[in-house]
């Protein structure tokens, strides 16, 4: 049985791991203005995260933790975790070639109502009112947050439109599956073998990565923040949450990327923010908020009741 303190610090965690995923979208921006190609972009990310799992893994083993045996079934579902957020990667990047970074981030964000389909699947239960409520405030404040309510999806790529949604659906799988996948390797270990999962499926997409030379050419900097940030810290943190929380309300507090991205891009692009965006914003915040209570609001009043009898 989980206890309230363990579940509380956990949506923490997860919330921590959706915030640092709001770098992607202004390093890929510069990246790209830098003259780097999409599949360089994720390669080097993926390189560096895995880097940075080998060097938490040394200081693990510096300190005295072990390696831990896993199993092969269980080592090639964590591999398959990070070919995931692989995908994501790609299909993100690759439709921010051809999308304006905010609808690229509205369609992302429909990974929120995707996570709840794909936990009714999994729990084969009708969803709670408090989490419908929180998605469709979640929506709503997407629109305005990242400025599509000015001008729609109309006429934009159809090709770019269907990658964002693909990058949705890779980040919702991953989010669920992730408190699936159950270890008893440290994080730093579990984290390894995701990134290193992630780093084979980046070098199907950009074979040529290290021969280009774009590492040392201006790449590196790029990677590493998107490496760290984009890739290696929500995989640690999401593995560290997930496993204790439902995965609708995993997937809810992941979108705490938007109001990250968005404060991103505007202290380092300098893009300007209006103030309904800033109000889409708060309204996202309040979705989060909705479904991080609720289920707490929900037990406190049984509870209640149940006393009064």
């Amino acid at each position: 049985m989980e206890t309230k303190s363990r579940r509380q610090i956990a949506s923490l965690e997860v919330l921590i791991g959706g915030t640092c995923y709001g770098a992607n979208a202004t390093m890929y921006k510069l990246a790209f203005a830098a003259g780097f190609s999409w599949p360089q972009v994720v390669a080097g990310q993926m390189i560096f995260a895995v880097l940075c799992f080998l060097a938490l893994s040394f200081f693990d083993r510096m300190g005295g933790k072990a390696w831990t045996p896993v199993p092969l079934p269980t080592m090639a579902k964590l591999v398959g975790l990070g070919m995931l957020t692989c995908g994501t990667s790609i299909f993100y990047c690759f439709a921010m070639t051809m999308l304006p970074v905010s609808v690229s981030l509205t369609l992302l964000f429909q990974f929120t109502w995707i996570g709840l389909v794909i936990q009714i699947f999994f729990s084969k239960r009708p969803p709670r009112l408090y989490e419908l409520a929180a998605v469709a405030i979640i929506l709503f404040g997407t629109v305005f947050a990242s400025g599509c309510y000015k001008t729609g999806i109309a006429g934009y790529s159809l090709v770019g439109l269907a990658c964002a949604c693909l990058a949705a659906l890779c980040c919702a799988l991953f989010i669920t599956l992730s408190g699936k996948v159950r270890v008893s390797c440290s994080s730093a270990q579990r984290g390894l073998i995701v990134s290193t999962g992630s780093l084979v499926l980046s070098l199907v997409a950009c074979p040529s990565i290290f021969a280009s030379g774009a590492l040392v050419n201006g790449l590196a900097p790029y990677a590493a923040v998107t490496g760290v940030f984009g890739l290696a810290l929500p995989v640690l943190f999401f593995g560290l949450g997930t496993p204790h929380l439902p995965a609708s309300l995993s997937t809810v507090l992941a979108a705490s990327e938007l109001p990250a991205g968005l404060a991103v891009s505007l202290f380092v692009l300098h893009e300007p923010i209006s103030l309904a965006q800033w109000l889409g914003v708060a309204v996202l915040l309040a979705g989060i908020a909705l479904a991080q209570c609720a289920p707490f609001a929900c037990r406190w009043k049984r509870g209640q009741v149940c006393r009064k009898q």
